[in-house]
Parts: structure tokens; C-alpha cells; sequence
């Protein structure tokens, strides 16, 4: 039985970890990029090789700089096809109009909207030869942009084009979709959010309620399988696209 490969990009923790373990459990061998934490990393890619042995392997890359020719090589020394490959890792912070820095400015977009376009470019022979499935992680908010988060918002938006681009440009032999999360899971830094900080997020959810990462997840699993969706944004965010 061939194998195949799926490539995660930020796939050491939270979604990219439960998009991994979902995938590697619909018989993917995983290809995990991760940006510092190698003990997540490493704890992520023994527990997968332990279900089925040399299924999973790990490479760390600094999106941040803007260099991604060791991931792609790494990605070709594993398989000359790819039948999936999710853009995930991001980096979420702050840029207040008053305050945002070039910077900042710079940071957001190499790794939000630089990255996946030049990992994907450097990967879509081995995405063709495959009828490859590309899914990229966007957010409601590339929608309804997010108070104090102009840059982040706007990186987001940069990467829904890219998917639809992606998607109209070569659908005839890769199949690029994106899913934009709401509420799934509060920052790393929740501790920066009030009680009532998070109150007035969940007041515009109408199920009341964070998601979880297994709902993206799957939602990642569904848009591999069906075959016939190209070109298409799910957000999964409890309804809260309702609100205007």
C-alpha cells in the first residue's frame, strides 16, 4: 500500500496537534513542522510512532525569516508526492494603530501569508503528481477584523485570497480550501483576558460556548475526503458569523 504523506505546518500543539492526530488516524504519515517547542514536538511524534511505527517525523524552521527551502527539501526527502498539506502555524498578537510597528507589520505577514504562499509554491509538483488537498488555516476575523488587530486581521484576509487564488489557478489538479475558526480555544496568553473579557467573546456565540480543536480537526478530515470541494472558506465558530 502507498503511502500518504500530510505535511502540518505549527503541528506540535493545540489545532495543528489535533489536526495531525486526525489525520495520522485516517492513515496519513505525518510530516510535523514545528517553530520552538521540540518536547512538544518530539512527545507528538514518538506517540503517533508507537500507534504505527516511523509514521510521523518532525522538522523544526523559523517561518519568521522568511526561508523555507530546508522545509521544502525536507518534505522531497520524504516523498515525491503530497496529498496534503495544511497551513497552520501562525503568529496572533496586538498591533494597535496607535503603536504598530514596521516591525510588527513585517512579523505577521511573513509568517501568516508569506510562508504558506512559498511553501505551497514550493511544494506543487509533489501536490499535483498527488491531486493534493491544501488546507489553509485562516479566522472569522479576515471577515469582521478584530478590534486592535489590524495587521493580524489583515494577513488573514491576504491568506483567504490566496486560497481562492490557489484554488481557481490550479483546480484541475489540487484542491485548496481554507477553515476560519472562532472561538476555539483562548490565547496562550489568556491571562491578559479578563473574566469579562472572555464573557463578552462568548455573548456573541449563539451556542455560548468555546469550540474545540477536534471541531477543526475534522472539519480539516472532511475537506480532505470529499473530493468535489474546491475553492470554499467553513468557518467553525459556533455561529458566530451571525452577528454583523
Amino acid at each position: 500500500m502507498n503511502k500518504r504523506f500530510a505535511l502540518i505546518t505549527g503541528g506540535a500543539q493545540r489545532i495543528g496537534k489535533a489536526i495531525a492526530e486526525t489525520l495520522h488516524q485516517n492513515g496519513f504519515d505525518i510530516l510535523l513542522h514545528y517553530g520552538s517547542n521540540q518536547t512538544a514536538a518530539e512527545s507528538l511524534a514518538q506517540a503517533l510512532n508507537t500507534q504505527r511505527e516511523n509514521s510521523c517525523h518532525v522538522l523544526s524552521a523559523d517561518l519568521g525569516s522568511g526561508q523555507y527551502d530546508d522545509l521544502i527539501q525536507w518534505v522531497h526527502s520524504h516523498t515525491d508526492s503530497l496529498h496534503v498539506l495544511v497551513n497552520n502555524a501562525s503568529q496572533f498578537y496586538p498591533t494597535p494603530w496607535e503603536n504598530a510597528s514596521n516591525e510588527q507589520w513585517q512579523q505577521l505577514f511573513t509568517v501568516n501569508a508569506q510562508a504558506p504562499f512559498f511553501i505551497t509554491q514550493g511544494l506543487l509538483p509533489l501536490l499535483k503528481k498527488a491531486n493534493g488537498s491544501v488546507i489553509n488555516l485562516i479566522d472569522i476575523h479576515a471577515e469582521r477584523t478584530l478590534e486592535n488587530h489590524p495587521i493580524y486581521s489583515a494577513t488573514k484576509a491576504a491568506l483567504k485570497n490566496l486560497t481562492l487564488s490557489l484554488a481557481k489557478d490550479h483546480g484541475q489538479t489540487i484542491r485548496c480550501n481554507g477553515i476560519s475558526p472562532g472561538a476555539i480555544l483562548w490565547p496562550d496568553n489568556d491571562g491578559e483576558l479578563s473574566e469579562n473579557a472572555k464573557q463578552e467573546i462568548l455573548d456573541k456565540v449563539p451556542m455560548q460556548r468555546l469550540g474545540d480543536v477536534k471541531n477543526i480537526a475534522q472539519t480539516a478530515l472532511f475537506l480532505v475526503e470529499n473530493s468535489y470541494i474546491n475553492g470554499q472558506i467553513i468557518n467553525v465558530d459556533g455561529g458566530r458569523t451571525v452577528y454583523s
